[in-house]
């Protein structure tokens, strides 16, 4: 019963980080095709923060490309433990900005997206449908 109940943890945990790494995933595809118009909109919503538009310009550019990594890496579970991490910090980066912007409403589902990889990262250790998972196997042989 003890090994079924691991499997079951296992493919909880792998349609989990599936489902996390796809919302990712999708949150950099669709930008792309309109990339430095969803720049140049980030300009204008954080016009009257501390941000120089620069810096948001910047930034807006390389959002999608990150979304878009750590949303391919958690589908494949390549790397999940970095991919986490990544995915961690970049959320707090987010939070920071949309809570100079005084956006509390997006900052209450950005909190969602924290608890997430929150989550994830507690149950690492049942990352058993993974590309890491044959790389620690061929490691070992």
């Amino acid at each position: 019963m003890d090994l079924e109940n691991q499997s079951d943890k296992a493919l909880a945990y792998v349609t989990f980080c599936l489902s996390l790494g796809i919302v990712d995933l999708m949150h950099g595809l669709v930008r792309l095709p309109i990339l430095a118009t969803f720049a140049a909109d980030m300009v204008k919503s954080f016009e009257g923060t501390i941000l120089r538009g620069w810096f948001v310009y910047a930034f807006g550019l390389v959002l999608p490309f990150l979304e878009a990594l750590i949303g391919i890496s958690l589908i494949l579970g390549l790397l999940t433990k970095w991919a986490l991490l990544a995915g961690s910090l970049l959320m707090s980066i987010l939070i920071f900005g949309t809570c100079l912007r005084s956006d509390w409403a997006t900052v209450g589902v950005q909190m969602i997206y924290v608890i997430a990889y929150f989550l994830a990262f507690l149950f690492l250790e049942c990352n058993q449908y993974s590309l890491d998972r044959i790389s620690r196997s061929r490691k070992r042989e």
